[in-house]
């Protein structure tokens, strides 16, 4: 999981969603935050650097879980040393975590 990664990942589990529940019932209300929540746990976790992500960043090829997060083995961002604004932008990024989310269910439930 990556900045550059989980929003469209999400958006697409929404699509999947609206395709396989084409109304919102409780199920698909606790299935969606369930999602977001390992989504979010998942890169958060990562973004600290939690000693369990250690397979997860490792099998991408990245420095540690930060690395990861900041640059999907495309980018240079300095990882090691993050800035308070890198702190801050991280942290916007992972408050629309929900809603890529949701958008993809909206935008499937629509193309029905």
């Amino acid at each position: 999981m990556s900045f550059l990664i989980d929003p469209p990942w999400l958006y697409a589990t929404g699509r999947l969603y609206a395709k396989a529940m084409p109304e919102p019932t409780p199920v698909s209300r606790a299935l969606h935050s369930a999602t977001a929540g390992v989504f979010l746990a998942t890169s958060i976790s990562l973004y600290l650097n939690r000693p369990w992500t250690k397979p997860i960043w490792e099998a991408c090829r990245a420095e540690d879980g930060r690395d990861w997060m900041l640059n999907s083995g495309v980018f240079g961002f300095d990882h090691h040393h993050a800035s308070r604004r890198t702190h801050a932008v991280s942290a916007l990024l992972f408050a629309t975590y929900p809603w890529w989310l949701l958008l993809g269910e909206k935008v499937g439930r629509r193309r029905r």
